[in-house]
């Protein structure tokens, strides 16, 4: 029986594939779970059309990204920091403060894709990196002063 796996189904296929099953665990698990359906042409067709507005969709995005990286290596954030003894900081400057101060800048970066570089424990100048699609790591300039 050939059918068409509409979601990853481990030891068989992933999305999209056309494999080929026993009847009985198509007609009695793939189908009726939603995992696959019958290999029909008019299936087969809608999957292509499918694939093909994805790879749109995934240029589209490596396109708003490329933008997006070269906004982040043009801009540098400051965050201001009480200090003690010898401009020590009390704690350490986080992703989740590097977010908030990209976000004052209209620059929407989840703080789980901000990589610091080496722990920011005074003031200083620190390179942080994001992650965004694939190779695609811009490097941004975080600059921490005393707070006034």
């Amino acid at each position: 029986m050939k059918l068409i796996l509409k979601e990853d189904v481990e030891h068989l296929g992933t999305t999209g594939e056309v494999v080929d099953v026993k009847p009985g665990y198509g007609r009695n698990y793939l189908i009726p779970q939603k995992k696959a359906v019958l290999a029909t042409e008019g299936a087969l067709r809608q999957i292509e059309m499918m694939k093909r507005q994805a790879e749109l969709r995934a240029e589209m995005t490596i396109e708003n990204a490329k933008e997006l990286a070269d906004k982040i290596e043009k801009t540098s954030v400051t965050i201001p920091v009480t200090t003690g003894e010898d401009d020590k900081i009390h704690g350490t400057i986080t992703t989740s403060q590097i977010a908030e101060a990209l976000e004052e800048r209209d620059i929407l970066i989840d703080r789980k894709k901000i990589i610091l570089d080496q722990e920011v424990k005074s003031l200083g100048e620190y390179t942080a990196t994001i992650q965004l699609v694939g190779e695609l790591k811009p490097q941004l300039k975080v600059w921490v002063v005393k707070d006034e």
